[in-house]
C-alpha cells in the first residue's frame, strides 16, 4: 500500500504550491504540493479494493508515513485512521502517542485527539486514565491531545472533566495549550452555553484572555 501511495502522491506533485503550503506550516514539513481534495481522490484510489486494515496493519501503515518525509503522506495515515478509529482499542494508544510526539505540529495533533484517541476513550472509559496522564505530561502535545480529545462528544462530553482539565492547564504558556483550552470550550458551549459561561465567568483569572476570548466566541 505504501509503495502504491507514494508512487500516486508523487506523480501528482504540484512543487509550486508545495513552496506556498510549507510557508503556511511555518516552514516545520516539505510538502508534495497537493490540495486536501486532490489529496483525498489519489487516496481513495489507493484504498480501492482493498480489504479493511487490521489494528496492526493500521499502525504498521501509519507508522511508515510517519516515516516519509512529505507531510501528505501524515495526513494519509490521520484520515486512515480516523476512519477506523471505532475498531481500535487502548491497546493503540501508545501509537497514538508515538505519532503525536513525532513530527508534531496541531494540523495532524488535532485530527490524532479528536478522531482518534477521542474515539477510542468514547468507547473504553478506563482509558480516561491516560487521557489523564497525557493532561500533564511535559510534551505540549500530549496536553493539547488530552484537552481535544472530548471536542466531538457534544451532549456525551463529561464536562466535569472537561473543566478540570482546563483549571489544570489554564497556567501553561504556550499558545498551543492556550489555544485548545478555548477551543475545547468553545465547542462544549454549543452544547451547554450556560455552563461554559459559568466556568469561563467563576475562573476569569486563572484562564488566559486567549482561552477566554476563543470560549466565548459563540456566547
Amino acid at each position: 500500500m505504501l509503495a502504491k501511495l507514494v508512487a500516486s502522491y508523487s506523480a501528482a506533485a504540484d512543487p509550486v504550491r508545495a513552496v506556498s503550503m510549507r510557508a503556511y506550516m511555518r516552514d516545520q514539513f516539505p510538502f508534495l504540493g497537493l490540495a486536501t481534495p486532490a489529496r483525498r481522490a489519489l487516496s481513495r484510489e489507493v484504498l480501492a479494493g482493498r480489504p479493511r486494515p487490521a489494528p496492526g496493519e493500521l499502525r504498521d501503515i501509519a507508522l511508515g508515513c510517519w516515516e516519509l518525509p512529505e507531510r501528505e503522506y501524515q495526513y494519509f495515515a490521520c484520515d486512515l485512521l480516523a476512519g477506523h478509529a471505532r475498531r481500535l482499542d487502548p491497546g493503540f494508544l501508545p501509537t497514538v502517542r508515538h505519532l503525536v510526539t513525532t513530527k508534531s505540529w496541531w494540523d495532524t495533533v488535532d485530527t490524532l485527539a479528536s478522531r482518534v484517541a477521542g474515539t477510542i476513550v468514547s468507547g473504553y472509559p478506563a482509558a480516561v486514565s491516560t487521557m489523564d496522564s497525557w493532561l500533564v505530561d511535559d510534551n505540549l502535545w500530549l496536553a493539547r491531545t488530552a484537552i481535544l480529545h472530548q471536542l466531538t462528544y457534544k451532549q456525551d462530553t463529561d464536562s466535569a472533566r472537561l473543566f478540570r482539565y482546563c483549571l489544570v492547564r489554564a497556567g501553561h504558556r504556550d499558545f498551543f495549550i492556550r489555544k485548545a483550552i478555548g477551543w475545547a470550550l468553545r465547542q462544549y458551549a454549543w452544547t451547554d452555553p450556560a455552563a461554559v459561561r459559568r466556568f469561563v465567568t467563576a475562573h476569569a483569572a486563572e484562564l488566559s484572555p486567549l482561552s477566554i476570548r476563543e470560549a466565548t466566541k459563540n456566547l
